[in-house]
């Protein structure tokens, strides 16, 4: 089969490699319906952070089952499906406890040994604890809103859940990219009143706005944090969504967030010297978030795309086929792309 694996920084190839197969009796293979880009996909591109030469690449996923191990009971073969971005077996005290990206018998897509979800199918590791089955009549249109819900959909909503968001809350989200326009829609979705959305890209201010947010903040720096606390009657917002993981885009969460404020964070940390604790202690600043245990969250999510009451579909804004997914990096590391489908 083929599938995408990177060499080196900018160095995405699509080579064949051994076909995805049944190991263990938990096991299914599922064939690759869509897969996507994620913006953290972009730190092993731009060679932050690091990966094996020929490793595989690619942790957002659904597709169709076309084999299954003989213990798996929860999904069987023709079923559509959607993977979280880690596998877990569903039943250890952390899967329990709804932290499964903490499962000890876990594991991450495209991590050393693994099948990247970026290639025609994938094995997938305890399967009955992993996938979401999609309703056999949930109609095709909803393809992209579906696969949403393996990572940056339940990213945002983390970050929304992480901030403390609730009916009537003021919210400010830090990042324009899919993971902030997610945090956009969990927030309306979680009832705040108001929702200031930053970044400077029209195009996705207008989702932002599509998404609920009812303000939109171009300024970046002091300037953003002057602006916000202007719009806040100087005090800030209650809420802060962190969705990018710099050391200005935290400095900007925590000069925006207002004293007794809560910052959901879950933008992966790059370059973060520590945070501030003293500042934060004298602020009651209270800090939650991290990574998103995207599988606690995707029934709730899925019955609510399946409802209507949410759409997370536009977050795409290019697909490209297998062949083309080194274009779809580039599209995305320029920003000429918001986030990119990959179809085999």
């Amino acid at each position: 089969m083929r599938a995408t694996t990177i060499y080196g920084t900018r160095d995405i190839r699509v080579e064949e490699v051994p076909d995805a197969a049944i190991k263990d009796a938990t096991d299914v293979v599922v064939r690759v319906e869509l897969a996507c880009i994620c913006g953290s996909d972009l730190w092993a591109y731009r060679g932050v952070a690091k990966r094996e030469g020929g490793q595989r690449i690619g942790h957002e996923f659904l597709g169709i089952v076309e084999e299954v191990g003989k213990d798996v009971q929860s999904v069987q073969v023709g079923d559509r499906v959607i993977a979280p971005f880690v596998w877990s077996d569903g039943s250890c005290a952390y899967c329990v406890a709804g932290l499964q990206t903490s499962c000890r018998s876990g594991g991450f897509w495209g991590s050393k040994g693994s099948d990247g979800g970026q290639g025609e199918a994938v094995r997938v590791p305890q399967a009955d604890g992993t996938l979401v089955r999609v309703p056999a009549d949930a109609p095709s249109e909803l393809l992209p809103a579906f696969l949403s819900l393996s990572d940056v959909m339940g990213t945002g909503h983390h970050a929304a859940i992480g901030a403390g968001v609730g009916p009537g809350s003021t919210v400010a989200v830090v990042g324009d990219g899919a993971v902030g326009l997610c945090g956009v829609l969990a927030a309306k979705r979680l009832g705040a009143e108001r929702i200031i959305a930053m970044g400077r890209h029209e195009d996705r201010a207008k989702i932002a706005k599509l998404f609920g947010a009812t303000d939109q903040v171009s300024e970046r720096g002091d300037a953003a944090i002057e602006r916000i606390k202007e719009m806040t009657g100087g005090l800030g917002a209650s809420n802060v969504l962190e969705c990018v993981g710099t050391e200005q885009s935290w400095e900007t969460a925590m000069g925006i967030v207002r004293d007794g404020g809560k910052i959901g964070y879950v933008g992966v940390p790059h370059e973060m010297p520590g945070l501030p604790l003293g500042k934060l202690f004298g602020r009651n600043i209270n800090i939650g978030g991290g990574v998103a245990p995207a599988r606690a969250y995707l029934p709730e999510l899925l019955a609510d795309v399946l409802a209507g009451r949410i759409d997370p579909g536009p977050v795409f804004d290019r697909t490209v086929s297998l062949d083309d997914v080194a274009l779809g990096y580039q599209a995305m590391d320029e920003r000429t792309a918001l986030k990119v489908i990959v179809q085999p």
